[in-house]
């Protein structure tokens, strides 16, 4: 009987308005999933019981206060930038902070959801991006990560995430990226934003909330989505779930292979990355691991490609 594995990578494009189409790249594989009878793409998480606190150090967020917030944000277009205060933002990170920590590192989830790669800071680039595929809660979301940096509004971004995500718990997903972390974001911009436009201490704010990020999801028990990739160590999704949290990035090992590796088509096995950082790996790790862990799809971010880019791996 044949099986049907993919690699994907939902990217960064190096073309803005690229990004709005982000999610569509899904339609494709999800006609191959349904020839192969194995997975169904577009995917949601079932509410779950019981009403989500909003709780901040300095009180409970009101519903009405994260809507208007949410609608001073979503009136920021055309590069227009959109001044929260600092307590709005401050409230926004604890609060976000508590809901991750609320929720699994890796995340259960089920169809119907749109997938969405990296944002680096390009707000205009997301608002189209809810514009075409629908404002939460009508459409569900899961986000790859790296959200801060090299774009010029790093905060707008971030700061409707994160009060889509408080407003909307169950309906929008932010996973961890490998520029959540202090050592790279103090390098690549984030650290200049929060600085230029209100202080290092609410760069280290962010951090905090960055830290207690779920770092990968599995969807429909068949699709396992990170921002890097796999790890030498990874053996079982189990791992992943005992990983413990608030945590930083560490130099090497499974945390950091989960956010820094890459594959590579041209090898067999794994091998040193040219990013200086954690590892390559090739299609026949892949296709082990699927084959080891019941696992059809590993869905990832963190490269540059001009459209998605997928791996087709049919085995016995």
């Amino acid at each position: 009987m044949l099986r049907l594995g993919h690699l994907v990578h939902l990217s960064k494009f190096p073309h803005p308005a690229t990004n709005l189409f982000i999610y569509f790249s899904f339609i494709y594989l999800l006609s191959l999933a349904r020839a192969s009878k194995r997975v169904v793409f577009f995917f949601y998480k079932k509410k779950r019981r019981g009403k989500m606190m909003m709780m901040t150090m300095e009180g409970m967020m009101d519903k009405g206060v994260l809507d208007d917030v949410i609608r001073r944000l979503l009136e920021g277009k055309g590069g227009k930038q959109v001044q929260l205060s600092e307590s709005e933002i401050r409230q926004l990170c604890v609060n976000a902070r508590q809901i991750f920590l609320s929720q699994p590192i890796l995340l259960d989830l089920r169809a119907p959801i749109r997938i969405c790669g990296d944002i680096h800071g390009q707000y205009q680039d997301l608002l189209r991006l809810f514009e075409y595929g629908g404002y939460p809660p009508a459409a569900n979301y899961l986000f790859l990560g790296d959200y801060v940096d090299r774009g010029k509004q790093s905060l707008e971004t971030i700061c409707l995430l994160l009060a889509y995500k408080i407003r909307y718990p169950d309906k929008i997903y932010l996973l961890r990226g490998n520029h959540e972390e202090a050592k790279i974001n103090r390098i690549y911009g984030f650290y200049d934003e929060c600085k230029r436009r209100f202080n290092v201490r609410l760069w280290k704010i962010f951090t905090d909330c960055f830290n207690c990020l779920p770092v990968a999801a599995l969807i429909d028990e068949k699709i396992l989505c990170m921002h890097g990739g796999l790890s030498p160590e990874l053996e079982n999704l189990d791992q992943i779930r005992e990983i413990q949290r608030p945590t930083e990035i560490p130099d090497s090992g499974l945390l950091c292979d989960l956010l820094w590796s890459d594959p590579d088509a041209s090898i067999e096995g794994w091998a040193e990355s040219d990013r200086g950082v954690s590892c390559t790996f090739g299609a026949d790790v892949v296709a082990e691991f699927l084959d080891k862990n019941d696992v059809d799809l590993v869905c990832r971010g963190h490269q540059v490609n001009l459209s998605f880019h997928f791996w087709r791996v049919n085995r016995l």
